[in-house]
């Protein structure tokens, strides 16, 4: 798949003492949706910031469709619509207003019909005419998507979209950013909600401490690291695991009514049929049996402690 964003050996440091990037290399596919995970401090913003000219790179380079961000600033910029954390808006204009003055910033010329598409898209068409300080935090949060595609950009950067923004409103967010993918739009998004990522990347990417800690398609992470769990509810309280069944992967429920039993799904045996032989041995019946998977919550805590659970 080709190439729209590269990132190479990018450093940014503060001061003497302090780097908040560090030997950063990622490359970003055309087209996909990609979801950059990481720990309060791990560099997500610095990096997003340096990326849209914000923060001045240490070193490194960053490329956007070929146009080197500090060679060719104006190039490169032009591709990137960004949506920062923060419910940065003009107050007192008008959405309307506040989106095509946004375009003009860019040089494109007038639009009126892709700024009334953009409004529509995004439910805000029947508020274009309200300014912006009488809209909801979630209605100021589409706001800014509004202004970040009023110039048409390739790359969307989505910091934290979703922050404070209640359940209901995030799903339907979701829906707006999966459009913006099938029209062509390559979305690269920050997010402090895993099920956000797990829902809707096609590749994860986790920082921590200013640098990449992994990469990988988000089925291929979900199949290796994974690790699925079959729970059993037992007929009759168990007050300890027996010594016999040690050698598995299992814990009791502080009821002492359900045993889990971790497995790895992709090796040549799971030892589930062991298991049960032993429960039968040891006269532990259950009631019921049922299968899961670790989330990439679980996956993304393990990583960033420094292993892989």
């Amino acid at each position: 798949m080709q190439t729209i964003l590269s990132i190479k050996n990018l450093t940014k440091t503060y001061g003497e003492d302090f780097t908040a990037l560090n030997d950063v290399s990622l490359e970003i596919r055309k087209g996909e949706i990609f979801a950059l995970l990481g720990p309060n401090g791990a560099g997500k913003t610095t990096l997003i910031s340096t990326i849209c000219g914000i923060v001045n790179p240490s070193g490194g380079t960053v490329t956007v469709d070929g146009h080197d961000i500090i060679t060719n600033y104006r190039a490169a910029r032009a591709m990137i619509g960004l949506v920062p954390q923060e419910l940065t808006t003009d107050s007192f204009e008008t959405v309307w207003d506040t989106v095509s003055f946004t375009r003009g910033l860019f040089g494109k010329k007038r639009d009126n019909a892709l700024v009334s598409k953009i409004l529509k898209d995004l439910s805000l068409y029947d508020k274009k005419d309200n300014k912006i300080m009488t809209l909801s935090g979630g209605m100021k949060r589409r706001v800014l998507i509004a202004k970040a595609l009023s110039h048409e950009p390739r790359i969307l950067f989505l910091d934290e979209p979703t922050a404070g923004v209640d359940v209901e409103l995030r799903k339907d967010m979701w829906a707006v950013v999966r459009g913006l993918q099938q029209s062509g739009v390559t979305i690269i998004l920050t997010t402090h909600y895993i099920e956000e990522a797990e829902e809707m990347a096609d590749r994860v990417g986790i920082i921590s401490k200013g640098e990449i800690i992994l990469v990988e398609d988000k089925a291929t992470l979900m199949a290796k690291l994974g690790k699925k769990h079959l729970t059993l509810e037992l007929c009759e309280k168990l007050e300890t695991v027996p010594d016999t069944l040690k050698g598995y992967d299992l814990s009791l429920s502080d009821d002492g009514f359900s045993l889990v039993y971790q497995y790895d799904s992709t090796g040549k045996t799971t030892g589930i049929t062991g298991l049960l032989d032993k429960l039968k041995g040891e006269n532990i019946a259950f009631r019921d049996l049922s299968t899961g998977q670790r989330s990439l919550e679980d996956i993304f805590v393990g990583l960033v402690k420094g292993g892989e659970g």
